[in-house]
Parts: structure tokens; C-alpha cells; sequence
């Protein structure tokens, strides 16, 4: 699973995204200071299933901290988009095709409307944030409609006659969007599309389905960035304006901050608390006292940053994913080394069983006889669909 940042530039997009992966990637208040993608690992809390057992885990991939899991999410953070990118405007193409392998967006946008639609710094509230997330959608959907429609009549016809299923035909076309088959049955069935006559589709229709399949196939969440700047009357107008998209106010810029400070060791921080502790005062400057109190009462007008939660409700509200945990102890929940739940992995809500198998090991799946739950020791079938947090065993033909 990939998860794309991206938005116009100078919203802090990057700062967005060190703050999650702590890359120290480019930053700088002007624009296009990301002129390639850049990719990092953040992090998603789940609670750890160690505490039901009453025994320590012994993490790999996903460190536990006082019984949270944090589980990794890979993120790209893309250069700057400008209206016209999908007509090769600013970055264009190669903005949109970085965001091929993405299976949704978080769109940084500035809350406080300072910048401009080049992202050129101007007065705040000069700009309406709602206006870039309509920007990014019409660009999106212009570069889905732009490579469904290559050479469109000659192939449609050919489908006509080969009697080929639409599915199978728009999954070839699209090969490489990370559109999935259920997304693109979703579309159809969201569309009046003809479905036994695609040569004769329209532009216009061809552009219904690109939005439809931009919608069932790449969720979108808003970070209202720079809420540090705004009001939360702005905050609410937002989110009222681009609902359904869900909105998250953000200070990326503090949340940078206190995560650099944390690693340091000058504060007591972990990302998503709404508040921190200096550990030693005299280990600060005044410019570092002062920056860090301004941050304080940040976080006391907005709860904290936003920053944490933003990635959280991307991961599991929007892209709908959940934590699970194979074993291959379900009485002791250990591995072949004697680990207590050592993996967390993510997987899309309702999962089979056997899927996970797979994405243990492939010989697993290819193998699989039936799984265990680790709670309740039943057996579970090749298609039972798991739970958040499922503890399983996976037997297998050896």
C-alpha cells in the first residue's frame, strides 16, 4: 500500500511529509522545491493485542510503544500540482504519473488561503483552499479520461466483437493505475454507460467514468494545512465546501518541530498527543522556549497537530484497512523463533484468510489448508473474512 501526498505548491506538502517520515527532505517557502518524488515510511497506530495476553511482544516490523503497535505506511510525496497539469501544465505528466502506484491521496492544502494557485505566497484568506481540491480532482480526471481514450473507437470495436467483457477490457487499458477489478465494476455499476456498445460512448461519458473510477478506486482525504494561520470557522467552511472528502486541520510545521525536538530528547512527544513536556529547560534557548510555548497554545486551540490523525483516518477510514497478526503459535500467539507477535500487518477490512496467507508467504497461500483464530482456536475457512486486530495461525501443506 502507497499513499500519495501531494497538492499545489509551497502548502507545505513536504513539511507534511518529513513530519511523518522524518526525511528531511526539501523544503522552502517558494515554489516546485519537490522536483522528484520523494518516498519514506510513516506510521499508523493500532492497539496491541500483548496487553490481552498479559505477555511483552517482541516486535519486527512494527514497534510497540506502551502497548501501541506502529504500523509502517509507505508515502510519496510529489512534486507540486498547478490547474493544468494534466495538459502537461507546470510538472504536469510527470506529477501525474508518480502518483500511478498510489492507492489514495492526502491532499495538503493551505487552510489559511496565503498562496496563490502557482503557490506563490499572497495575503492570507486571498485564496479559497475548497478551489484546489477541485483542481486536483479535474486533473485527475482528466488523466484517467486522457489514457482511457488513446486510441478508444479501434479497441472499443474490437471488444464489440470479440464479445470481451467491459471489466477485462477497461483492466487492460488502465493497466498500471493500481485500479483494482472491484473498483472498476464499482464504476461501471455507478455509470449509464452501454456496456455492450463502448464505441459508441462519448467523450463526456468517457469522462463520467474516469471520475467514477477515480472515485471508487483512489480515496482522498484533505490536510487542512497551516491551521496555525486560520480560524475554526475556516476549518468547519472547508469541510462543509468539499464534502464528502473528509478534512483534518493540520500544523504540519509544529508537528516537524516537536518531532525533531522529541528525537533529540528536548521534549516528551509522541505524534497524535495533544500535548508535550520540556525534559529539561536549561537545555533550551530563548528563541526554542519561545518557539516551543507558541507551539503549546497551538495545540491547545486545535487538540494537537493533526498530523497523526490525518494518516490514521487515510489508512483506516478512507482506504477502509485493518491491522492483523499471523502466528504460528495460536496458544502462545509466537512465531518459529518463539517471538510474541513479532509482524502487524495492514490488510483491506474483511481480508480472507487466505489472502493473508499469502501475504506471509506465497507457498503459504498456494498451500493453505485453513486458518486458526488465536482467541477462540476455531478453525476458519479459506474465505472467512478476518477482523481488526485478528491473532491467526496459518496451516498449510508442507
Amino acid at each position: 500500500m502507497e499513499i500519495g501526498v501531494v497538492g499545489k505548491p509551497n502548502v507545505g506538502k513536504s513539511t507534511f511529509f518529513n513530519a511523518l517520515t522524518l526525511l528531511d527532505v526539501a523544503m522552502a517557502p517558494y515554489p516546485f522545491t519537490t522536483t522528484t518524488p520523494n518516498r519514506g515510511v510513516g506510521a499508523v497506530r493500532s492497539p496491541c493485542p500483548h496487553l490481552e495476553k498479559g505477555t511483552p511482544c517482541q516486535p519486527g516490523n512494527a514497534k510497540c510503544v506502551e502497548g501501541v503497535r506502529w504500523v509502517p505506511v509507505n508515502l510519496v510525496d510529489v512534486p507540486g500540482l498547478v490547474p493544468g497539469a494534466s495538459a502537461g501544465k507546470g510538472l504536469g505528466h510527470k506529477f501525474l504519473d508518480d502518483l500511478r502506484s498510489a492507492d489514495g491521496f492526502v491532499q495538503v492544502v493551505d487552510l489559511s488561503g496565503a498562496t496563490d494557485e502557482e503557490g506563490r505566497m499572497d495575503n492570507p484568506g486571498s485564496h479559497d483552499p475548497a478551489l484546489e481540491v477541485d483542481w486536483l480532482e479535474q486533473e485527475l480526471v482528466a488523466w484517467i479520461a486522457e489514457i482511457l481514450g488513446r486510441d478508444f473507437q479501434r479497441a472499443a470495436k474490437g471488444v464489440e466483437l470479440e464479445g470481451k467483457k467491459m471489466e477485462e477490457f477497461l483492466g487492460e487499458r488502465l493497466t498500471g493505475l493500481s485500479i483494482p477489478p472491484g473498483a472498476i465494476t464499482a464504476a461501471l455499476r455507478s455509470t449509464s454507460m452501454d456496456r455492450a456498445h463502448p464505441a459508441h460512448w462519448t467523450e463526456e461519458e468517457r469522462r463520467s467514468l474516469a471520475r467514477a473510477l477515480l472515485t471508487a478506486s483512489k480515496p482522498r482525504l484533505v490536510a487542512a494545512n497551516k491551521c496555525d494561520r486560520a480560524t475554526r470557522e475556516r476549518a468547519d467552511a472547508l469541510a462543509t465546501e468539499i464534502s464528502p472528502i473528509p478534512s483534518v486541520p493540520t500544523a504540519a510545521d509544529s508537528e516537524l518541530t516537536l518531532r525533531r525536538a522529541a528525537r533529540a530528547g528536548l521534549v516528551g512527544y509522541r505524534p497524535g498527543d495533544p500535548s508535550f513536556t520540556i525534559l529539561d529547560p536549561s537545555r533550551l534557548s530563548v528563541a526554542q522556549t519561545r518557539a516551543l510555548e507558541g507551539i503549546r497554545s497551538v495545540l491547545a486551540v486545535w487538540g494537537g497537530t493533526g498530523v497523526q490523525p490525518a494518516l490514521e483516518k487515510m489508512v483506516f477510514d478512507r482506504l477502509r484497512m485493518i491491522v492483523v497478526y499471523p502466528v504460528e503459535d495460536e496458544t502462545h500467539w509466537t512465531d518459529g523463533k518463539g517471538r510474541v507477535l513479532p509482524d502487524a500487518l495492514l490488510v483491506p477490512a474483511e481480508t480472507p484468510a487466505r489472502a493473508v496467507a499469502y501475504r506471509v508467504h506465497t507457498d503459504l497461500g498456494e498451500n493453505f489448508i485453513r486458518a486458526i483464530d488465536g482467541r477462540t482456536h476455531r478453525a476458519l475457512a479459506a474465505d472467512h473474512p478476518l477482523e481488526a486486530n485478528a491473532v491467526i495461525r496459518i496451516v498449510a501443506r508442507r
